[in-house]
């Protein structure tokens, strides 16, 4: 009788896979939470809303003359005011943006580091059921030995 050949136990040989969003919570810096925060508050509809709304009641206040004309047509104050809103949003959106392409690129790599633990265990499972495979089928031939020698003996 041939005893079948079993592969040893895998044994997991990798560190435990880590979640991005941890990761990068550890790494920010203060500038990098403010740019988020300022990107995340800019572009919303919250933000979008109350800003025409304030430029709104600017343009109606110095058309009027309701209380005094502060910034008459053209308005060359107000475009300074946005101009320089959007010379300060604008970088610590672009800001935002790169380290959450990094990001990205930390959790591409992750994935490939779990793809590839994936790879090494699909790999042991399957040596594990080409061995028993190999088990049952010599398991079904003695099996067949002994059926057909006591039919045959019968």
């Amino acid at each position: 009788m041939r005893h079948p050949v079993f592969p040893p136990p895998y044994r997991h040989k990798h560190s435990p896979i880590k979640n991005v969003n941890e990761v990068i919570k550890e790494q920010l810096t203060v500038g990098q939470k403010a740019a988020d925060w300022i990107a995340a508050k800019v572009g919303s509809w919250h933000f979008i809303i109350g800003q025409s709304i304030l430029l709104t009641v600017w343009v109606i206040l110095n058309v009027t003359a309701w209380i005094r004309h502060w910034d008459p047509y053209p308005f060359i104050l107000m475009n300074l005011v946005l101009s320089l809103q959007a010379a300060y949003t604008a970088p610590m959106i672009m800001m935002s943006q790169n380290r959450k392409a990094d990001h990205d690129r930390i959790e591409a790599h992750i994935d490939y580091e779990v793809n590839l633990k994936a790879e090494t265990e699909i790999r042991a499972i399957l040596e594990n059921l080409e061995a028993q495979n190999v088990a049952i089928a010599e398991l079904h031939r003695m099996l067949e030995e002994l059926y057909t020698g006591k039919a045959g003996g019968a």
